[in-house]
């Protein structure tokens, strides 16, 4: 058995948690691009998903829920809110179950102005963090399956 005071140390390894520390820089680093893409009129969720639609084209909600690395209700809300802004469009795919989303004119236009803000703010991030770091987040975020 392992005496008390030994076990709060111990317990005191857990302030050190990857997977705390990790969402909590995450809501930091959101909260950053949230802040200034604010101005105009989004979030950061709905710029990495307008930008994914102008990257990859139309998109069913299940592949795009897989390149978000998001659950597909979650994905669901955040398109409801994107598709009442006018910034993506659902329709019905072949399949009567698929739906496809398609970035509209206005959602277009929207991350074409919202673009060098997001740039400005990833660079900011970047220069605080550490181009090392940087790296190593995005290797681990590459080979931990979804």
């Amino acid at each position: 058995m392992i005496a008390p005071l030994d076990e709060d140390r111990q317990l005191a390894e857990t302030a050190n948690c990857l997977c705390f520390n990790s969402r909590r820089a995450a809501r930091a680093i959101t909260r950053a691009f949230d802040r200034e893409l604010r101005r105009h009129g989004i979030r950061a969720t709905q710029f990495t998903l307008l930008a994914l639609l102008e990257l990859k084209g139309d998109l069913s909600i299940g592949a795009l829920a897989e390149y978000l690395a998001v659950e597909r209700t979650t994905l669901t809300r955040n398109l409801a809110v994107a598709e009442e802004q006018e910034l993506v469009r659902v329709r019905a795919g072949d399949d009567a179950r698929e739906r496809i989303v398609t970035i509209t004119p206005k959602g277009r236009t929207t991350l074409r102005k919202a673009f060098p803000t997001w740039r400005k703010v990833q660079a900011a991030l970047i220069e605080e963090m550490g181009s090392q770091a940087v790296e190593s987040m995005r290797k681990v975020a590459r080979a931990v399956p979804a």
